[in-house]
């Protein structure tokens, strides 16, 4: 897969939806019953973070659920994505990106998501093909100000920008031109989740399926 051609499917997927779960699992038992809930709110692009031992666990119950599209993030190495591949993941997403990570996604045909966090971070993808990527930390970053500076002289470049991003917040990315999506974990929380109140995790996604862009 080239960057050009991985950049076209994660757009893909950033267009999904304004918002992608960033969900960290520690229980893949109830991992499906959270795709779902997700789903059915109207975001279908769902990230699974490759922090917890339950991760690839989540990312194969989550990949047999009609009408989501699962992707892994925190990819670090090329193991990493050679093992959310095999779970099923169908993207994948990283907080930076090195040479090696990015070589193992394309030979690996992983569309992904890329972290950048200056200019010259996202003129070096670019530069290799990447023109869709994650502007990671977001907040700690100086936040949709910043964002908006470095779409100013790199248009090319659009962004899901991740880190700190919330309901309150998301509409200030998202009335960006260089904002395809924003990823946050609002709208899975951890007691909800592990209350098992699906009916409130669809209630907080429908809201944020809401929000213009």
């Amino acid at each position: 897969m080239t960057p050009q051609d991985a950049s076209i499917a994660a757009a893909k997927v950033c267009r999904l939806a304004p918002v992608i779960p960033v969900l960290v699992i520690d229980d893949a038992s109830s991992a499906a019953q959270l795709a779902k809930a997700l789903v059915a709110g109207g975001l279908p692009a769902l990230e699974i973070t490759l922090r917890t031992p339950a991760a690839l666990d989540a990312i194969r119950e989550m990949a047999k659920i009609d009408g989501g599209v699962v992707g892994a993030g925190t990819l670090l190495t090329p193991k990493d994505v050679e093992a959310a591949k095999a779970a099923g993941a169908t993207f994948g997403v990283a907080p930076g990106a090195t040479d090696i990570l990015l070589d193992a996604c394309e030979a690996n045909d992983l569309p992904l998501l890329p972290g950048a966090a200056t200019a010259s971070e996202a003129m070096h993808l670019l530069e290799r093909g990447y023109s869709v990527q994650k502007f990671f930390p977001a907040e700690a970053n100086g936040g949709a100000r910043a964002l908006k500076a470095i779409g100013a002289p790199i248009p090319q470049v659009k962004f899901c920008p991740t880190g700190g991003v919330s309901l309150k917040n998301a509409n200030d990315y998202l009335s960006l031109g260089n904002t395809l999506c924003v990823g946050g974990s609002w709208v899975a929380p951890k007691d909800k989740v592990t209350a098992g109140d699906w009916a409130g995790v669809t209630a907080l996604a429908k809201e944020a399926a809401a929000l213009p862009r």
